[in-house]
């Protein structure tokens, strides 16, 4: 077992304790050789009984320091145990606080300061992470509920649709073909709403690993937009790329496609129609630089500070057109984070930015 390091307020009582007995020590010895030479100052009658009174101390000096001492060190050693006795007391009592945190101070006697301040910084801690864990069990709940709402307005109208073309044998084939076709819309998002599941399934009880190895991004980039270009279309969007060409990255590639299709998902959702979605890439100095930005409503600064939290939405009215479990993003950063580079979004003028930063060469 490792020895504990001593504490700086352990040393200083120690310390304290030291001087406190070579002091009474140096009083002790110092007030003996003043006694002598003041009483050396003067003539005796050897039948004063002052006198004798002295030269019985004289005589028995090495005693009579030796008790003084005992006594003292006995004084002195009382004290300094029960200072840390009253100290333990008062920490124990201030643990005891720490096991229901409150908005109240714990406060210490003054030569505690330094583990009053670690205690209220602990206390602060745990109330924080308290909130933080709460206000999580709420998203998630919230998702939960939102999720549930979401699962049910795809099925009832897959439901709807496949009766109608059960009890209707003789419906027109544009008739039957439209059904099918919404029908089919329909499952698809029914689909995508049971993978968010998964994802957050995946999300909470593993943690996520890298293989990396060396890939053009570049060529990544590319395949990117080509696969959303359908995508693209169907929003009435278009997209400009500026990719720096024979770029090399050392990354997981599974992974690292997932945080580019969570960005184009997100600016697809979140782009005003017949705008424009851009990407650029750079890479200078062993560091790549890939932003995404589009078009659509400024986010207001306190949803841009929590948008890679987990469960959270832009839109907390979870439309269709947008429903998300709020994963993406945070799942996004986690991986750019395990890749060593970090991710940011800015937002203004009606403009959504994320910049991704990640080193060219290595995984830190």
């Amino acid at each position: 077992m490792k020895k504990a390091e001593r504490s700086r307020i352990t040393k200083r009582i120690i310390f304290q304790y030291i001087i406190a007995l070579a002091s009474f020590a140096a009083l002790l010895i110092g007030g003996v050789i003043f006694c002598a030479w003041i009483c050396s100052l003067f003539f005796w009658d050897w039948t004063d009984p002052l006198y004798q009174f002295l030269n019985f101390i004289r005589e028995n000096i090495f005693s009579i320091c030796a008790v003084i001492l005992l006594i003292g060190w006995f004084a002195i050693t009382y004290f300094f145990v029960i200072r840390p006795l009253n100290y333990i007391d008062e920490i124990v009592a201030a643990a005891k606080q720490l096991a229901y945190p409150s908005e109240e101070q714990i406060l210490l006697n003054r030569a505690l300061y330094e583990i009053q301040y670690e205690l209220n910084t602990v206390r602060e801690r745990a109330l924080r992470n308290a909130e933080l864990a709460h206000e999580a069990e709420k998203r998630k709940n919230d998702l939960i509920i939102y999720l549930a709402h979401d699962l049910k307005t795809p099925l009832t109208s897959i439901i709807g649709y496949l009766t109608l073309l059960r009890d209707e044998p003789e419906i027109s084939s544009e008739i039957r073909a439209r059904y099918t076709g919404i029908a089919l819309d329909k499952a698809e998002r029914l689909e995508q709403l049971i993978n968010e599941f998964f994802d957050i399934t995946r999300f909470s009880l593993t943690t996520l690993t890298l293989e990396p190895q060396s890939i053009s991004l570049s060529r990544m980039l590319e395949q990117t937009v080509s696969e959303f270009y359908p995508v693209f279309a169907e929003k009435d969007l278009t997209c400009t790329a500026a990719i720096q060409p024979e770029t090399e990255l050392v990354c997981d590639p599974d992974k690292l496609a997932r945080v580019f299709d969570n960005l184009f998902r997100n600016a697809v959702n979140y782009s005003y129609a017949n705008s424009e979605i851009t990407l650029a890439m750079t890479a200078a100095n062993g560091i790549v630089t890939i932003t995404v930005a589009n078009c659509g409503k400024t986010v207001p600064k306190e949803k841009l500070d929590r948008i890679f939290e987990q469960f959270f939405r832009l839109d907390s009215a979870r439309s269709t057109g947008t429903g998300g479990a709020g994963l993406g993003l945070a799942i996004a950063k986690e991986i750019v984070t395990l890749h060593g580079g970090s991710i940011t979004a800015e937002s203004e003028n009606e403009r959504i930015i994320f910049t991704v930063i990640l080193p060219q060469n290595k995984i830190s």
